[in-house]
């Protein structure tokens, strides 16, 4: 990769239940992220974080079908203009979460001025609206919100409106709700379950993924939520499932991603939580990963 990347902190926990996963920023930085790029000729630069209040500096909650909804719109309008604004000054951002719901402002942001779309490796839909979910978390909302599905109709601070369903691929899907199974079948969103990578190997479908991503746009999205590793591997976040991803898997899926570098144009890294993560392993995976994003080889 010829361009700068722009590492952008998003130290969020307001789309989460369980607390920690606003320091993964710090985590992941500890564990030697812009090393690890640096050793693939990357040239690393770090914005710091954005200003993002505490939890209990934000106002008493009342809407508990889209939580802390007031402060995860603020947080995520500022990241998407630092992602716009680092994609025109030609450099790549590279947004580390936080919960997921900071993928509403890296959608909208790397959108802007250019038609995208997105590869979602997730052990969750993410589809979930207001309506639907059963929690009122938004980290299970972006995708949603992105795509302007139910009350995010129209929302514009939370749609992207360049980034069609059509070319949004979640890969390792396994944990899913009822109403957003649904969602999802009638979305044209397409959706690569664990079982599929279990039948056809997870190069086969990574390339599909990226195919259906790359297909008439200017760019593409990679939104990693380390969940989408099983969590022998990836013991440091907020909603584990089992049955997710290997290590070598995992390598070998983001190794894919930089066959395709000229086509990728943002990727975030989030739901690191170092409170529940064990002598911060999750957080050098996510380094090492980033890495593999990145062009980063054995030999």
């Amino acid at each position: 990769m010829d361009r700068t990347v722009r590492i952008i902190g998003a130290p969020t926990d307001y789309g989460a239940n369980r607390r920690g996963v606003d320091m993964g920023p710090s985590a992941i930085r500890y564990a030697g992220l812009a090393e690890q790029l640096g050793t693939t000729g990357v040239e690393t630069v770090d914005a710091g974080d954005l200003l993002a209040p505490r939890r209990e500096e934000q106002p008493v909650e009342t809407d508990t079908s889209a939580r802390n909804l007031p402060a995860t719109r603020d947080v995520t309008g500022r990241l998407a203009d630092e992602v716009a604004d680092t994609i025109a000054d030609g450099n790549f951002p590279l947004v580390l979460g936080g919960d997921h719901s900071v993928a509403i402002g890296s959608l909208r942001g790397s959108g802007r001025d250019a038609d995208i779309g997105a590869v979602w490796f997730d052990a969750h839909g993410d589809f979930n609206t207001p309506e639907t979910s059963p929690s009122g978390n938004i980290h299970g909302m972006p995708l949603a919100a992105a795509l302007g599905a139910g009350s995010f109709a129209d929302t514009e601070w939370a749609n992207a409106p360049s980034l069609r369903a059509e070319n949004v691929a979640i890969v390792g899907l396994r944990s899913i709700d009822d109403a957003e199974r649904e969602a999802i079948r009638e979305s044209g969103v397409t959706a690569f379950t664990m079982s599929e990578i279990d039948e056809r190997g997870i190069n086969d479908v990574v390339e599909a993924a990226l195919d259906v991503a790359t297909d008439g746009v200017d760019g593409i999205h990679v939104s990693l939520d380390l969940d989408w590793l099983d969590p022998h591997e990836a013991p440091g976040v907020g909603t584990p499932v089992r049955g997710g991803v290997t290590y070598r898997e995992a390598h070998a899926a983001l190794e894919r991603v930089a066959d395709r570098a000229d086509a990728v144009r943002s990727m975030e890294l989030v739901e690191v939580n170092p409170i529940l993560d064990d002598r911060n392993e999750t957080a050098e995976l996510a380094t090492e990963l980033a890495a593999s994003a990145f062009g980063k080889r054995i030999l």
